[in-house]
C-alpha cells in the first residue's frame, strides 16, 4: 500500500508540473513566439561578429536591467506607483547617462568602471558562438518567470576565459550575500524594536525627497557594478558613436521598463513586508547603496548584486519577524514565512548560477581544462 501511495504522490506531482507547463505555454504564447524568433536570429547571425555584438548587447541590456530592476528601481517603482512613469524614467535615465559618461571619459572609453579590465574579462570577443547569444535569451525567459537571476553570473561567465575569475566572482558574491543578510538583520531588528511608529501614520513629505536621493545614489552605484554585464558584448573601449548607441539604447529601454512598471518580476519586491511604504523603501535603498559602495571600493572584481539584494531582503524579513512578534505562535509563523521567501529567492538565484556555470563549461575549453586540473 505504501508503495502504491508513493506512486500516486509522484503522479500527482508530475501532473502538477505538466499542467503548469501547459498553463504557462497557453498564457505566454506571444512571448514564446518572440523567444523562438530571437533564437532563430541568434543562430543565423552568429558568424557575423559585428551584428552578433550589437544583437547580443541589445538583448543583454534589456534582459539584465529588467531582471535587476527589482534590486535598484524596484522599491522606487513600488513606493512611487501613484506618480507618472515618465518622471521616474527621466530621473533614473539621466542618472544612468551621467554615470556611464563619467566612466567613459575617466577610463578612456571603458563604461564598466574597469570591471571588464580584470584578467579573464579584459579581452573583447573577436567572434561569437551561439550559446553566448543565447545567454541573454535565457535571462529573458527567467525574468518572465519572475526569477531573480544573477546577470553577472549568466552574462559574464560565458565570456570569461579563466576559471579563477569565475571562482573570484562567485566568492565575492556569496560573501556579499552573507554580509547583506546580517547587516539587514541588525538594522531592521533595531528599527522595529527601538524606533517606535517608524511605519505608522502618513509619511512626511521629506521622506519622498530622501527616497529619490537614496534611490538615485543606489542606481548610480549599481551601474558602477553591473554596467559590465551589458558592455561585455562590446569592445572594451568604445568610440563616440558606439558610446551613443550604448547609452541611448539603455536610456530608452529604461523608459519601456518604467512604462511597464517593472514588468512581472516586480512582484518579488511587492510581496515583501510593507516595501511600498516610502520610509521602508528609503531604508532598503540606503543600506543597499552602502553595501554596494563598499564592494565597489574593495576591488574591481565583478560581483552578483542580485545575491547581495536577496540577502538584504531575506535578513530584513527575518528581523521583522523576530522583532514584531511577541506571541510565540505568531513569531513562528512569521519566521517560517521569512524562511520560505528567502529559500525561494535563493533557489531561483541558484538555478541561474548553475545555468551560467554549465554554459561557461560548454563554451570555454580553457575553463574546462583549468577545472579538470584543479580537480586532479
Amino acid at each position: 500500500m505504501a508503495k502504491l501511495k508513493d506512486q500516486n504522490i509522484n503522479q500527482d506531482a508530475l501532473s502538477k508540473v505538466a499542467y503548469s507547463l501547459f498553463d504557462f505555454t497557453k498564457k505566454e504564447k506571444s512571448f514564446l513566439v518572440i523567444i523562438c524568433i530571437l533564437i532563430s536570429i541568434a543562430g543565423v547571425i552568429t558568424e557575423y561578429t559585428y551584428l552578433s555584438m550589437w544583437f547580443g548587447f541589445g538583448l543583454a541590456a534589456y534582459s539584465a536591467i529588467a531582471n535587476d530592476s527589482i534590486q535598484t528601481i524596484g522599491t522606487f517603482i513600488a513606493s512611487n506607483h501613484t506618480r507618472k512613469w515618465y518622471w521616474l524614467w527621466l530621473f533614473m535615465g539621466l542618472i544612468f547617462v551621467g554615470t556611464v559618461t563619467y566612466s567613459w571619459f575617466t577610463f578612456n572609453g571603458d563604461v564598466s568602471y574597469q570591471r571588464l579590465q580584470v584578467p579573464g574579462l579584459d579581452k573583447a570577443p573577436e567572434s561569437f558562438v551561439f550559446l553566448q547569444l543565447a545567454a541573454p535569451i535565457v535571462l529573458l525567459v527567467m525574468t518572465r518567470l519572475r526569477m531573480p537571476v544573477s546577470t553577472t553570473f549568466l552574462l559574464l561567465n560565458v565570456f570569461t576565459y579563466k576559471a579563477g575569475t569565475i571562482v573570484d566572482v562567485v566568492t565575492k558574491s556569496l560573501f556579499g550575500y552573507v554580509l547583506a543578510f546580517f547587516i539587514a538583520i541588525t538594522v531592521w531588528f533595531a528599527v522595529e524594536r527601538f524606533v517606535k511608529n517608524f511605519l505608522k501614520g502618513k509619511a512626511h513629505p521629506a521622506w519622498y525627497v530622501a527616497q529619490w536621493i537614496t534611490s538615485g545614489t543606489l542606481w548610480a552605484v549599481w551601474i558602477m557594478q553591473d554596467a559590465a554585464n551589458i558592455a561585455v558584448f562590446l569592445p572594451r573601449q568604445l568610440d563616440v558613436w558606439e558610446f551613443v548607441g550604448y547609452a541611448g539604447f539603455v536610456f530608452f529601454g529604461l523608459g519601456f521598463l518604467f512604462y511597464m512598471k517593472g514588468d512581472r518580476i516586480q512582484g518579488i519586491v511587492n510581496e515583501k513586508t510593507k516595501v511600498t511604504d516610502v520610509r521602508a523603501a528609503t531604508l532598503v535603498d540606503f543600506v543597499y547603496a552602502i553595501i554596494l559602495f563598499y564592494f565597489k571600493m574593495l576591488n574591481n572584481i565583478p560581483m552578483s548584486t542580485t545575491w547581495v539584494f536577496i540577502g538584504l531582503l531575506g535578513g530584513r524579513e527575518l528581523a521583522i519577524a523576530l522583532a514584531k512578534s511577541k506571541k510565540l505562535s505568531k513569531r513562528k509563523a512569521r519566521i517560517f514565512r521569512a524562511y520560505s521567501l528567502a529559500r525561494k529567492d535563493i533557489i531561483k538565484a541558484g538555478i541561474g548560477l548553475l545555468v551560467s556555470l554549465i554554459l561557461a563549461l560548454i563554451i570555454n575549453e580553457g575553463i574546462r581544462t583549468e577545472i579538470w586540473e584543479m580537480i586532479w
